[in-house]
């Protein structure tokens, strides 16, 4: 079962439109300083058929379905008792020189003299927070790890992480581009914006024997957006010019969108 741990009515109401269970946390374990920790070990106090936790974090949005799967199998087939989850880095750390301490930074996973590049390093597993499964038996002992234990390697772009306020957009546009839109009706495209050259053409230019350039089109694509355009979207399309660069396409896309008044989500491109 699926459960929403909150003592906030919002959070709560929104929980049980998506389908989910929701625990209300106790004023004790719903502190600035309160831990995970804490208010996993009340839910269970209140849920004594609860065998196996899995504490997913809010703040990492990316979590993939298929992710939980992969651990489900860990705990159940191969008898592991925690399972958390780690992203692989590819950064070199050097110790930290406090102010006023006479000390010169040292590496602490390279060596400067024989550096590596980053395809000839396999990197560093980090914990990423994202989640930590483990069984009843060593929560009650105070541990989210421990007992027969291991980590899943989630895919960098599915580890994020929203810590400050920058995160967020970040993670807003990921969980976009992974075709995800939320309960809310998805908007229809009201602009499409076809990029000539290699999206509309076969990227040959032929020349007249009058020295005049011409291109071809597919008929299809023609056809293609005649249809769009008897649906109500309006078809615009950016030349193949070459001194036109992609920053100046990206300008003049923003400009036809905010001329029309549309969301991002309102304008399709292809190019």
């Amino acid at each position: 079962s699926i459960w929403v741990s909150t003592d906030h009515d919002e959070i709560e109401k929104v929980a049980k439109q998506f389908g989910a269970r929701v625990h209300r946390r106790s004023p004790e374990v719903s502190q600035d300083s309160s831990t995970s920790l804490e208010a996993i070990t009340e839910f269970l106090n209140h849920h004594p058929e609860v065998d196996i936790v899995g504490n997913i974090q809010a703040t990492s949005p990316c979590l993939h379905p298929s992710d939980l799967v992969k651990v489900a199998d860990l705990l159940q087939k191969e008898g592991f008792d925690s399972v958390f989850s780690v992203v692989r880095r590819h950064q070199f750390r050097w110790s930290e020189v406090k102010k006023g301490e006479n000390k010169m930074t040292e590496p602490q996973n390279l060596n400067p003299a024989k550096r590596y590049r980053r395809q000839d390093w396999p990197g560093e597993l980090y914990e990423n927070g994202s989640f930590y499964f483990a069984r009843r038996h060593l929560i009650e002992k105070g541990y989210l790890q421990g007992g027969k234990m291991a980590y899943y390697e989630m895919r960098a772009e599915h580890s994020v992480d929203i810590d400050i306020d920058i995160d967020w957009p970040i993670a807003e546009q990921r969980v976009l581009s992974f075709g995800y839109f939320g309960k809310e009706p998805l908007k229809e495209v009201k602009l499409l914006v076809c990029s000539i050259e290699g999206c509309l053409t076969n990227g040959r230019i032929y020349v007249t024997e009058d020295h005049k350039e011409m291109v071809s089109y597919d008929y299809r694509d023609i056809v293609g957006i005649d249809l769009l355009k008897k649906r109500g979207i309006q078809v615009s399309v950016l030349g193949c010019v070459a001194k036109i660069s992609a920053t100046n396409k990206l300008q003049v896309l923003k400009d036809w969108q905010e001329d029309m008044g549309l969301s991002w989500k309102e304008v399709a491109y292809l190019g």
